[in-house]
């Protein structure tokens, strides 16, 4: 709501306003661009008109929707998920995501996924089993290997710590 207020205040119209992406009427923005960029950033958000930039946001917008509304869902793998979705070679997907980001498209997926462990442990409202189902692991093992592995810590004493430390998403 932000985001499209703020486009109008400028006088643009926006057609379709998604996580990360603005679809407008108007083709060419070039005689603004700045004060869009200026006004966004204002509220916390970032103007990105670099090719690269725009497929890493993609990339993890889609990973990041995947987790939170549908990861059980999920049929395919992440890579086939990624090649259907963004309709490019997923090898260049994930080259380009690691030598802009600094680790793999796998890696951020994880730290996603056990970010989404660490607030479905705090909700309290879920066993680590439904937890596993929920985020599509094979195991509840599994999950609490991985678990350990990204945290240092297990579910169980993670979940009884009294200050529980979690990371935002634009911090991953």
């Amino acid at each position: 709501m932000v985001v499209k207020t703020t486009f109008e205040k400028l006088g643009l119209h926006p057609v379709q306003v998604e996580l990360g992406e603005v679809t407008l009427q108007e083709n060419d923005i070039s005689v603004i661009k700045e004060q869009l960029k200026q006004e966004l950033q204002f509220f916390g958000f970032d103007l990105l008109d670099n090719k690269k930039t725009k497929t890493i946001e993609k990339i993890k917008n889609r990973i990041i929707d995947l987790v939170q509304n549908k990861n059980n869902n999920l049929q395919v793998t992440l890579s086939d998920y990624l090649i259907q979705e963004l309709h490019q070679d997923y090898s260049m997907l994930s080259n380009l995501f690691s030598q802009v980001e600094g680790i793999t498209i796998e890696k951020y997926y994880i730290f996603q996924k056990i970010e989404k462990v660490k607030e479905l442990l705090v909700y309290d409202e879920l066993s680590l089993s439904e937890i596993a189902f929920q985020l599509n692991y094979s195991s509840v093992a599994y999950l609490s290997n991985q678990f350990k592995k990204v945290t240092g810590l297990t579910p169980s004493h993670f979940k009884s710590m009294q200050t529980i430390k979690r990371k935002s998403i634009e911090e991953l």
